[in-house]
Parts: C-alpha cells; sequence; structure tokens
C-alpha cells in the first residue's frame, strides 16, 4: 500500500466513523411517550412535565442524547387524548407515561405489552387496570391519587374554615369513573358534620357554571371541586365563580389556591411525577411493570390563601392556621 492510498484509506474511514456512531446512537435512543391532560402553555403542567424530566435527567436519561421524549397536551380534551392515546400506541415506545384516566382503558385496550406508568389515578384496582396494589400483573403500574377517604378529610376542613357551612356542592366529571368513591366517603362524613351533600357533574364549562350557580343558592353553602381534565381546564372560571357568589370552596392541589381559591388538601402531583420517573427508569432498564406495585401518597399538604378568606369574610383560626402546610396572603 503506498503512502497516498493509506492516507485516503485513513481520511474515509474518519469521514464514515461519525455516521456510524450517530446511526449506532440513534438505534441506542430510547422512547418515552408522555400524555398529560393539560395545556402546553399551561404553567401547572409545564411544572409537573419539567419534574418529570429533570428526574429522568438525574437518572441518567437526557431528551435528545439518549432518550427521545414524545410529548402530547391533550388540553382537557377527552376526544383529542383519546387520539394521542392511539398516536402514541402507535409509535410502540419503550414506555408510555399518563396521567389522564379517561383514556387508560382505552390504552389497555389497545397494547398488552407496552410498559405504562400512570399517576393520579383513583382505583387502578376498581378500574379492571391492575390486579391489585403490590403485584399489578399486566402491563401498567404507577400512583395514585390516595384513599377515598381523603374527600371526608376535605370536608372537615371545609367546614373548620367555614364554621356556618351547612351545605357543600361536590363538582366532579362523570366520566371519571374513579369520581365515585370520593363523593361516597364525603357523604359518610357529612352527617356527623352537619352538613348536607350534593353531588354535581360537569362536562364542560357550561355545566361548570350552572353546578356552582346552583351551590350558591344554598343557604351556608359550600364547594368541594374535584380534579380533573375539565376542572383543570376552566379552573380560571371556577375560582372567579367561587369569589363572585362568595363561596368557601376546597380543591385538590396548590395551584388551584395560588390562584385564588380558598383552600387545597392533597399530594403534590409534582412529586408523583418524580417518582415516576423512578419507575420509568426501572423499565427503561429492563423491570417488567407487573413487578413495580402501584403506590398511594405518603404526604399531604394543607394550603391556605388568606387574603381569599378575608374576602368571604372567614376568620381562621390561629390554631387552624398553624396545622396549615402553607398559608398564602
Amino acid at each position: 500500500m503506498t503512502r497516498r492510498e493509506f492516507i485516503t484509506l485513513i481520511a474515509g474511514a474518519a469521514a464514515a466513523w461519525p455516521l456510524a456512531a450517530r446511526a449506532q446512537q440513534a438505534d441506542q435512543t430510547r422512547r418515552i411517550g408522555v400524555l398529560t391532560l393539560f395545556s402546553k402553555d399551561d404553567p401547572e403542567g409545564q411544572r409537573r412535565v419539567t419534574a418529570l424530566q429533570q428526574r429522568l435527567q438525574e437518572l441518567g436519561w437526557g431528551d435528545g442524547r439518549n432518550v427521545r421524549m414524545e410529548l402530547r397536551w391533550a388540553g382537557g380534551d377527552p376526544d383529542r387524548a383519546r387520539f394521542y392515546a392511539g398516536e402514541l400506541v402507535g409509535m410502540k415506545p419503550d414506555v408510555i407515561f399518563i396521567n389522564h384516566a379517561l383514556v387508560l382503558p382505552l390504552l389497555r385496550q389497545e397494547t398488552h405489552t407496552i410498559p405504562i406508568v400512570f399517576v393520579q389515578i383513583a382505583d387502578p384496582v376498581a378500574d379492571g387496570l391492575v390486579a391489585n396494589l403490590a403485584q399489578p400483573g399486566g402491563n401498567m403500574t404507577g400512583f395514585t391519587t390516595g384513599e377515598y377517604a381523603m374527600g371526608g378529610k376535605k370536608l372537615e376542613v371545609l367546614k373548620e374554615m367555614a364554621r356556618d357551612l351547612a351545605h357543600v356542592t361536590v363538582v366532579l366529571d362523570p366520566r371519571q369513573s374513579t369520581h365515585v368513591g370520593v363523593p361516597h366517603a364525603i357523604e359518610v362524613a357529612a352527617p356527623s358534620l352537619h352538613v348536607n351533600v350534593t353531588v354535581a357533574g360537569a362536562r364542560d364549562g357550561v355545566d361548570l357554571e350552572r353546578a356552582i350557580a346552583a351551590a350558591a343558592r344554598e343557604p351556608n353553602g359550600g364547594v368541594i371541586v374535584l380534579a380533573s381534565a375539565v376542572t383543570n381546564a376552566h379552573r380560571h372560571e371556577v375560582l372567579e365563580l367561587a369569589a363572585r357568589h362568595r363561596l368557601p370552596a376546597i380543591y385538590d392541589y396548590r395551584y388551584f389556591v395560588a390562584e385564588g381559591g380558598l383552600a387545597s388538601y392533597g399530594h403534590d402531583p409534582a412529586e408523583q411525577y418524580r417518582q415516576a420517573a423512578v419507575y420509568v427508569d426501572r423499565i427503561l432498564r429492563g423491570a417488567k411493570p407487573a413487578d413495580l406495585p402501584v403506590q398511594n401518597p405518603t404526604n399531604y399538604e394543607l394550603v391556605i390563601n388568606l387574603k381569599t378568606a378575608k374576602a368571604l369574610g372567614l376568620t381562621i383560626p390561629e390554631s387552624f392556621l398553624l396545622r396549615a402546610n402553607e398559608v398564602i396572603e
């Protein structure tokens, strides 16, 4: 081999190596499908997805480096969520992450092989998504919203803030089957608190306005708003209606209170996204969803908006404020 031929050979190999390396890297890139009920421009949705991405990065998965995340934002639209669910299944990703209860049954029908990690699902056993919490079986696992009894706790908290409360309207999405157990727990707790309960279904903004207006017609009325795609998408209207009708209201999550709601009692969803990232990591490294137990929240936070309480004419006892995890002034 002449010197010129040797140099030509080395140059050709050097030019081809980056292409081969990139092809090999592309083959090794894992894919994560992510479906969330939020709109892309929703700060709370961004906060949660960022928590997922950051934890994955801490675990060694960099988006665009060794993993590609296919993000789909349903924007509170069940039909759009169903479409995106089908689209993600068609991509055959290594794992699907989802926080949308309405489309989980659809995903179960569409695939029995793609691993699925869910968050904020009230009762995956009753919904037939997993065999039991300790040993899910199948291709799904994840994190729940907690025990139904938390509904009774929300009523207790609302009663402590609004001591004249005599009637509470529970606003929920009737299509979300997992909401059934929560109002039942509220109804069980109501007699000892001398409160009557009405359940109001809301499928859209018009239903929400109607439900809250009806709650306002009840003497000493209040509202418990259960988180759903509908209440999340229309939360600004819900908060405005509650303020206009001077209704004490309690919500599942802090961001409702940060945006003007009276109080919330529940877990931090972003923390569940971080926990779910650990499950995604374990699945990408070979674990099976069937072997990863479904987990309940372990920490709950009480958040109170003192400015909203004053606007409603409520005097919150100091002892109650001291129990809160956060008081927004």
